[in-house]
């Protein structure tokens, strides 16, 4: 059965995309920092599929040389997922006052940890006789300026520039950039603090345009999920 390595799975994006490659009985290998919440995502899954749950922070190297350690037993790894990302402060402040000790975590967390756990699965992803993909969640602030957005947009727009980076330098490797557009998650409501966001779209309403990218495999690229709005339900 084909291997997927998804970070930051515990809600959202990341939990409604383990359920969808659940349903095609992939083996999932999960990583958040909440064990707690890991744990239960763990166990809804567990009914469809073979899962393996590893708690820890992505910025932390000895977390990520586990989570290669435990892709390595399984034998195989098809696909590398990097969801996991901080917004920074809540409410976001402007570039001009914006805390400098946060935005070095969000470039940690949304920049380095993605490139240095691409960097460690390489040899597996590419190890293998069928492509292997890797998969950067982007945003609309990687592309737009917006106030307010400077500090997590930047961080998304250089994620964006070693997506094509590496695209570029492995060409026997699918690697893509992509944006979910607005949702109703956790990230959304700490960007609005105190509004409603139920209007956004669900998380599940939005995997399946991500699996249409997997199953169609068009060239290493950044996509938005607009490209694949027939299969994106309300």
């Amino acid at each position: 059965m084909p291997v997927a390595l998804i970070t930051g799975a515990s809600r959202g994006l990341g939990l409604a995309l383990a359920h969808a490659l659940a349903a095609r009985s992939w083996t999932l290998v999960l990583d958040a920092r909440g064990a707690a919440d890991l744990a239960r995502a763990a166990d809804e899954l567990r009914g469809d599929t073979d899962v393996i749950a590893v708690a820890g922070d992505v910025t932390d190297p000895a977390h990520r040389r586990e989570l290669r350690d435990v892709v390595r037993e399984s034998g195989r790894l098809d696909l590398l997922v990097n969801n996991a990302s901080v917004l920074g402060p809540s409410p976001m402040p402007p570039l001009a006052g914006y805390p400098l000790a946060e935005l070095a975590r969000a470039y940690d967390v949304n920049v380095f940890a993605p490139l240095a756990l691409a960097q460690l699965t390489l040899p597996l992803l590419l190890g293998r006789p069928e492509r292997g993909a890797v998969v950067n969640i982007s945003s609309d602030a990687a592309v737009n300026a917006y106030p307010g957005w400077g500090g997590y947009g930047s961080t998304k727009a250089a994620l964006d520039h070693v997506t094509a980076t590496l695209a570029a330098e492995q060409p026997d490797l699918d690697v893509y950039a992509f944006d979910p557009g607005d949702m109703n998650t956790d990230l959304h409501r700490q960007a609005f603090p105190g509004e409603d966001v139920s209007d956004r779209p669900a998380a599940e309403t939005v995997a399946p345009a991500l699996l249409r990218l997997l199953d169609e495999r068009p060239a290493s690229g950044r996509y938005t999920v607009a490209e694949f709005a027939s299969v994106v339900t309300s």
